[in-house]
């Protein structure tokens, strides 16, 4: 029994233990404070919704702080008395080979995959499913005493003058702090691991030889040297800027100014479709179509070119993948976010402006240019910003048709590597977690941090500026 228990999805049994007790407690009061106002001669200070809400979030609240320390710590807490009731044999093994051998016994235990193992690991995973069982059956009964508790003192405290409302409302501006106390707290532990892990790479090699190394080779000779990966993120994001400004911004200029009501309401959601499709299917498109297309032009050009006798040798490298393919139909996927985000700022751009400048005799393309867009330059370079950021963190689109080879070259029709796909390169795989390899790619996770803020503080002072002048 306890085993089967270990086996079901934990998940499952908490979230429908709280809806229970949420709906149950919502119900528990609201009765309660109609009963009062059935008996007549009390005057509430709260309505009895209020008053259900309140005895559902002291059932809600104490189960979910079980079912948080449970989601936080339950695993650790298993692996520690699991280990302790290894054989003494195990304890020869590394602290990273039992942690190891502990996760795999635990994923054993999820998918039930363990029968065909040999008898200890078999022994082992299905004491697994004894502690993990025991663990859940706890876990549930001290839920559901504590929502009991919780519902009956909140019972108790539903009267007629009670300000279960105010409660309520307090409750709610917790929560909502709280929610955004996570996000920061998340973004400052990214950012801390960023920074202990990069500090403990830079210990062991120099930062001046990491930022400005022209040899990238962490997979075999250890070379760090990550300017080629700098060049390459950022010619791959400008080539696909080169494509997404222009036909972004231009498609929201005449969307918001030129289309007729029917056709912006054909063309809008067509262009935001872009936005939606996978990035794999954009990385087949462009190795498949792009790269062909790109190489045959490249010889074409190479050709011409000797056969004119302008040059002796080919001017470019053709490729099979190349920078150029992968920054166009990067440049495709971003579309949406220039395009879609200059339209809503350009739509909010009073129209008493647009009146004015017709009334002073101006032109429709004299008032897009030197009234409307400069009137919405902020939200214009918000949306480049967003599609800048995008097109730096893509990786399946360069992983397929731009390469990995880390180099420093002009020629957009060689292959190219960027930042993210050599992270991905460096975290996949066996390889001891704190060699200066897999530190490497925090390393570069933190550039990728430092050169979004840099952006980011741009963009703010961009809107700051223009923001005071046409308010």
């Amino acid at each position: 029994m306890v085993q089967q228990l270990g086996q079901l999805p934990m998940g499952w049994l908490l979230t429908a233990l709280i809806v229970f007790v949420v709906t149950t407690g919502f119900s528990i009061g609201r009765v309660r404070a109609e009963r009062y106002m059935v008996a007549g001669g009390h005057r509430f200070h709260s309505r009895g919704n209020y008053h259900g809400y309140y005895v559902a979030m002291w059932g809600f609240v104490p189960p979910l702080l079980i079912a948080t320390f449970y989601a936080l710590f339950s695993q650790s807490a298993l692996f520690h008395v699991l280990s302790g009731e290894l054989p003494s044999a195990f304890h020869e093994l590394s602290a990273a080979e039992l942690q190891s051998y502990l996760e795999a016994v635990a994923n054993a235990a999820g998918t039930g995959g363990y029968s065909g193992a040999d008898r200890i690991f078999a022994t082992v995973t299905a004491r697994y499913l004894e502690l993990s069982g025991g663990l859940k059956a706890i876990t549930l009964v001290s839920m559901i005493g504590a929502a009991i508790a919780g519902i009956s003192y909140a019972r108790s405290r539903v009267a007629p003058a009670f300000r279960a409302r105010i409660k309520v409302e307090r409750g709610a501006e917790v929560f909502l702090f709280l929610c955004a106390a996570i996000a920061i707290a998340t973004t400052v532990g990214i950012v801390a691991s960023l920074l202990y892990e990069s500090l403990r790479f830079f210990s062991k090699v120099p930062i001046t030889d990491f930022l400005f190394g022209l040899h990238w080779n962490a997979q075999t000779s250890a070379e760090f040297g990550a300017l080629p990966l700098f060049f390459g993120t950022f010619m791959i994001a400008l080539i696909a800027m080169f494509v997404a400004a222009p036909v972004g911004l231009f498609s929201a200029i005449y969307l918001s100014e030129y289309a007729s009501p029917r056709t912006r309401r054909l063309a809008k959601p067509l262009l935001e479709m872009l936005a939606g499709i996978p990035t794999v299917v954009y990385g087949f498109f462009a190795l498949l179509v792009i790269a062909p297309a790109v190489r045959a032009a490249s010889l074409g050009v190479n050709s011409f070119l000797i056969e004119a006798g302008l040059r002796s040798e080919p001017l470019l490298a053709a490729q099979p993948t190349s920078a150029l393919a992968a920054g166009l139909v990067m440049g495709v996927m971003v579309i949406p976010f220039v395009s879609s985000l200059s339209d809503d700022v350009i739509n909010a751009v009073p129209g008493t402006l647009r009146d004015a400048a017709f009334a002073m005799g101006a032109t429709k393309s004299e008032t897009i240019k030197q009234i409307i867009l400069p009137a919405a330059l902020p939200g214009i370079v918000a949306s480049m910003l967003l599609a800048v950021s995008r097109a730096i963190g893509e990786t399946m689109i360069v992983v397929m048709a731009a390469g990995q080879r880390a180099r420093i070259s002009f020629d957009p029709s060689t292959d190219l590597t960027t930042i993210t796909v050599q992270i991905v390169a460096l975290l996949t795989g066996e390889t001891q977690f704190d060699s200066p390899k897999t530190l490497s790619a925090f390393a570069l996770g933190l550039v990728l941090f430092a050169v979004t803020l840099c952006f980011n503080l741009i963009a703010l002072r961009v809107v700051q500026r223009y923001r005071e002048k046409y308010d």
